[in-house]
């Protein structure tokens, strides 16, 4: 069982995806189950549009969740935890303003020491909390940690401890008595049965925290793995919030979504950067032992390379839904003889225009009455990829031009265009009638 668990506080980017993907395909590859989490206690922030976009960018590249779970909805099995740890004595209510707070964690790093909670709030008696409250000061709840060394073995870093003494005891719960990341996302990892974690760096202090609780409700902790980052060429750090590379950008500049995923997943590993033809193709490749311990820097313009690459290998079968959504006609002889030549998907539109779709023959006028020969030269159909070069080699022998001259105006004047797909393969597609119209300059 592995999970997605984002926050629907902004649009997905290639770092959020490649976290998605780790998961998903490990899961895949394993026959084991992947769920998405919308982590959404956060109502300030979360947004129902974020999380239909969360969705749709999953679906984009791919992915099926096998169930979909909203925290929003699941308050109940927190506040059931909180009161455990409460009444075990893990959890004690803690009185400070965010203001006072930022004062002592001043004053400690005047004196040179780590910015820590220092358990004021441990010491406070009864009658002292009651004033507190009489105040009109209301409470957070901070989870007390065993101030030990917990170890796990991290399935991208290898052995790992954290001595959670180093650590201030985590607020589980804010004063308005909604509930912070962690304490979620401990419950519902042991209630749904989650046993791997792939998330990112940036939370491995936290699995020792997390670990702590687990152990603290009589829970078995999942193993987890922590992979690199990816940050933005310059090295900056990525942002939904700002929209660094977001998944829906990349969509809408016309990026192939196995280019996406290709890149999310191999970038910053021992694996070469490689097309792929599907995600198990994909998922065959994930080794979280080859996942670096660096940052890895992600540049759009190796997506950009990737997609041409990738839709230059893709099949037709696998594309032929597309192409008829498209309206793009043809067949696989019709995708054989362009999908060399597509930078993106949307090009296979314009070399279906350029065959099937009327438009004049681009003739220059030095070149009218050589194109005019060209087309009495035409053989009768039916054509097949033979044609062109029968035809054109009498073309040759009856102008006796060779080379760029021979080529380029005829070229120029059945496409519009200086390059592309080769014209043996094109022929067959537009027909006898057609050559014959653009190569007299006509609509055809």
């Amino acid at each position: 069982m592995l999970r997605f668990a984002p926050s629907p506080t902004g649009l997905l980017h290639v770092g959020n995806a490649r976290t998605a993907l780790l998961n998903a395909l490990l899961a895949r590859r394993g026959g084991g189950t992947f769920i998405l989490r919308l982590d959404d206690t956060d109502t300030a922030r979360s947004r129902a549009e974020y999380a239909d976009a969360i969705a749709e960018d999953l679906a984009w590249l791919g992915i099926a969740p096998d169930a979909i779970y909203r925290q929003s909805e699941r308050l109940a099995q927190y506040a059931q935890a909180a009161a455990r740890l409460k009444a075990a004595g893990r959890l004690y209510p803690a009185y400070e303003t965010e203001d006072e707070l930022e004062l002592k964690r001043r004053l400690q790093r005047t004196r040179g020491l780590p910015p820590v909670y220092d358990r004021a709030a441990l010491a406070l008696t009864e009658a002292q909390r009651a004033a507190l409250e009489a105040q009109g000061r209301r409470p957070h709840w901070r989870f007390r940690l065993d101030h030990r060394t917990v170890s796990w073995d991290d399935g991208v870093r290898g052995p790992q401890q954290v001595e959670t003494a180093s650590l201030s005891d985590p607020v589980l719960v804010r004063e308005d008595g909604s509930f912070l990341y962690t304490l979620p996302s401990v419950v519902d990892d042991l209630a749904m049965g989650v046993t791997l974690v792939v998330r990112g760096e940036d939370h491995v202090t936290n699995t020792a925290v997390q670990i702590e609780i687990m152990d603290a409700l009589g829970g078995t902790p999942p193993r987890f793995a922590h992979h690199n980052l990816l940050t933005l060429p310059s090295g900056e750090g990525l942002s939904k919030r700002l929209g660094h590379l977001s998944l829906r950008a990349l969509r809408e500049a016309g990026e192939e979504p196995l280019a996406v995923a290709a890149a999310a997943v191999l970038v910053g590993t021992s694996q070469p950067l490689q097309p792929v033809e599907s995600l198990d193709a994909l998922a065959a490749l994930v080794d979280l032992s080859h996942i670096s311990r660096a940052p890895a820097r992600f540049d759009p313009q190796d997506v950009t390379s990737l997609t041409a690459r990738t839709l230059h290998g893709l099949p037709y079968d696998t594309v032929a839904p597309r192409l008829a959504a498209a309206g793009v006609g043809g067949g696989a002889a019709f995708w054989q003889a362009v999908r060399g030549n597509l930078a993106v998907f949307a090009d296979a539109s314009s070399w279906w225009a350029a065959c099937a779709m009327a438009q004049a023959g681009d003739v220059a006028a030095d070149d009218a009455g050589f194109l005019a020969a060209a087309a009495a030269l035409l053989p009768p159909e039916p054509w097949d990829g033979a044609t062109y070069g029968a035809w054109i080699k009498a073309v040759k022998a009856e102008s006796g031009r060779a080379g760029k001259a021979l080529f380029h105006p005829i070229r120029r004047a059945l496409t519009g265009r200086e390059t592309g797909p080769e014209l043996a393969s094109l022929l067959p597609l537009m027909g006898r009638a057609r050559v014959a119209a653009r190569l007299r300059g006509e609509v055809g």
